[in-house]
């Protein structure tokens, strides 16, 4: 039997639990809310021009007086791998950025609310993941923007041969072309646009990888589909491979030196410098062809020692397999060629 104290106490605790319950939903009635949103998820941006991350943040219901928040951008690689970097940290007219971005970023603040991280220039080790975060000292919330550059993948291999480079030597030969080592998305996105190639190269998250448009008995046989082929995850000292680079469009002009005598790879350098230019690279050449749509029917050195050339529209005694970079290997570096320049536009 229930005593009459015992059911006082039930009664209390049920009138109180009630009254907590209605005291929280009138507190989140009239609690203000913190939103942090953005238009673009996904931003293309491309190597040494600039980009911006959009970042807004609003109060629901409209805040009376400003609170005093605090905005830090985190970064992330595009692997995934690792923890989240500082970029930039921001309270008032008071800002700080970190490593790499130091002195390259800034919040827009085009209007109240917006804390929109632009860089400039940027750098071909920028893309991946950022996070903007508000803080208001009540409560905090975030919001997440993919940055990606706009550009081409291009197989390259050693001048001593092919599948002779290691992960290391790879990365650093792409970067000597003024370009990068290809992340799985971007030589993906290769692929969907044609690339074909029969020979494994390293990608950026240390996989070897090769794409296949028209499967052949060479490429892994007839039986498999097209698509992009794997060897997966390589030992990065170890393995050899030739290399998938990724490069953007670029800021200066590459041209095809108008020279009255061909000239041997010493003299290739000496005439692009007395141009007031230097011998264009690798990744220079490729995205002169793809962005710029140079054509140019004449095999000339570039800085790697290398003989290439750009063709857009095929023709006769210009290689007739379709548009591309087509390449003459690396010949010795007394025969005479002509020679691709690149000026920088400041």
């Amino acid at each position: 039997m229930i005593t009459v104290k015992l059911y006082l106490v039930m009664i209390l605790n049920l009138y109180l639990t009630s009254e907590q319950s209605q005291s929280k939903k009138n507190f989140y009635f009239h609690k203000i809310r913190l939103h942090v949103e953005s238009p673009e998820t996904l931003v293309s941006g491309v190597q040494g021009s600039n980009a911006t991350l959009p970042c807004h943040y609003r109060y629901e219901p409209a805040l009376s007086t400003p609170r005093r928040t605090r905005v830090k951008w985190f970064w992330q690689p595009v692997s995934g791998e690792g923890q989240e970097r500082d970029v930039m940290v921001a309270i008032g007219t008071r800002h700080r950025s970190y490593g790499d971005f130091k002195g390259r970023v800034r919040l827009r603040r085009s209007a109240p609310g917006d804390a929109s991280l632009v860089i400039n220039p940027l750098q071909s080790d920028d893309t991946g993941r950022y996070r903007c975060e508000i803080i208001d000292g009540l409560e905090d919330e975030s919001v997440t923007v993919h940055l990606k550059f706009r550009g081409m993948v291009f197989p390259y291999h050693s001048s001593r041969g092919r599948y002779l480079m290691n992960f290391h030597e790879a990365k650093e030969a792409c970067e000597k072309q003024d370009a990068h080592l290809a992340t799985f998305e971007q030589l993906y996105a290769s692929w969907e646009d044609g690339l074909d190639w029969c020979n494994a190269g390293w990608l950026m998250d240390g996989t070897a990888q090769y794409p296949v448009v028209l499967p052949r008995e060479a490429c892994g046989g007839t039986d498999l589909a097209p698509g992009v082929r794997s060897y997966g995850i390589r030992d990065k000292s170890l393995d050899r491979f030739d290399a998938f680079c990724f490069t953007s469009t670029i800021r200066g002009e590459v041209y095809f030196l108008q020279h009255h005598i061909k000239l041997n790879f010493t003299e290739a350098l000496e005439a692009c410098q007395s141009d007031g230019a230097r011998i264009a690279k690798v990744g220079q050449l490729y995205a002169a062809w793809r962005f710029v749509g140079l054509d140019q029917c004449d095999a000339g050195w570039l800085a790697d020692g290398s003989v290439r050339y750009p063709i857009i529209q095929p023709r006769m005694n210009c290689g007739t397999s379709g548009p591309g970079v087509r390449s003459l290997g690396f010949p010795p570096k007394h025969l005479k060629h002509g020679v691709y320049c690149y000026k920088v536009h400041w």
